[in-house]
């Protein structure tokens, strides 16, 4: 698959490799505007439909980029990149906090179901550390660790769903608080071609990735740096671009729910990732075949997700001006642990 790398310069490969970044963030402009008329058509709502179209669909060159690598034999680029995709995309959703103006993020787009879907976020990266710290074990091929995660994130997308309107748990409204309200008259388009446009973006979004996953291995090869470097900075942050621009772009149209479920539930989806990339990896489990930075990575990444479920419970109106605590405190974590990786 990778054959064609050695014939591309190292600056070709740098070409290659942000034009496909940036297709990747133009479709990705393109999502948040379609998802929140699919929310609003299928009555769904936001916070579920930024977990399964968006989160879902800008997850997709993850995808490509995770079950590539780990098949060709590249276990550690795989799993960084799974696993640094949900780091940076939590470090987004900061981002997206300093562009509302109003109040803080995390206060404004109260939801039961984005704070479920953390929760489930935490437990999912939990079963792959677990993994790593016990004796391997593999099934033709596959860790029981990866089958429990996919057990586990169909019951909890379930659970989450099936608690969407609970009594037992309302948030306070507020005059900073931003529902999630129906509008269907913001776009006349039909649903089937609403549907027919989302498929086409996915399907640009699937070809870049694609484009990454390739260039990722080719950049990790001629510049000497750790394929969990080259995971979690590079091929991470351009695969997961869309999640910021969609964001951004969900907070400008002011779904907000949306715009935290998309990644927190994005986040979700992503933690597949690597059960997927297990089961692309023929050589044995995946967890035994790495060294320490994707543990390393993965428990920095639990951290920066309990503090961001942290905010969405204490609903901070304001901290530093317009930007929250957890805000902060995950952007602080996630500059340490990228400058970490490259450390050791």
């Amino acid at each position: 698959m990778f054959d064609w790398i050695s014939h591309v310069s190292t600056s070709g490969l740098l070409i290659i490799f942000s034009g496909a970044g940036i297709v990747i963030v133009v479709a990705g402009t393109r999502f948040a505007g379609i998802v929140d008329c699919l929310a609003d058509r299928t009555h769904i709502g936001e916070a579920i439909a930024g977990a399964v179209f968006m989160g879902a669909t800008t997850s997709l060159p993850d995808i490509v980029v995770s079950t590539s690598t780990a098949a060709t034999g590249h276990p550690e680029l795989a799993l960084a990149n799974a696993i640094g995709g949900i780091a940076v995309q939590t470090a987004f959703l900061a981002i997206a906090d300093i562009t509302y103006r109003r109040a803080n993020l995390e206060h404004a787009a109260a939801s039961l179901t984005n704070m479920l879907q953390a929760t489930l976020l935490i437990v999912l990266l939990a079963i792959p550390l677990m993994a790593m710290a016990t004796p391997e074990v593999a099934v033709l091929g596959v860790h029981p660790a990866s089958i429990a995660m996919l057990i586990v994130y169909g019951f909890g997308l379930r659970w989450t769903a099936r608690n969407r309107d609970s009594v037992a748990w309302r948030p306070a409204v507020t005059q900073e608080t931003v529902g999630d309200e129906e509008n269907t008259g913001d776009d006349q388009r039909s649903l089937s071609r609403l549907w027919g446009t989302f498929i086409f973006y996915a399907c640009i979004v699937v070809a870049a990735g694609y484009a990454v996953a390739e260039t990722g291995v080719g950049l990790a090869e001629c510049t000497g740096l750790s394929e969990s470097a080259v995971g979690a900075v590079f091929t991470g942050v351009a695969t997961s671009s869309g999640e910021l621009v969609t964001s951004i772009a969900a907070v400008r149209r002011g779904a907000l729910t949306l715009a935290v479920g998309g990644i927190v539930g994005g986040n979700t989806f992503d933690t597949l990732l690597v059960a997927v990339s297990d089961g692309a990896f023929r050589q044995g489990s995946i967890y035994h075949a790495v060294g320490d930075h994707p543990a390393f990575l993965a428990a920095s990444t639990v951290l920066m997700s309990a503090i961001l479920l942290m905010g969405l419970l204490s609903r901070q109106k304001q901290g530093w001006g317009n930007i929250g605590f957890e805000s902060v405190l995950i952007l602080a974590i996630y500059s340490g642990t990228i400058a970490l990786l490259f450390v050791f």
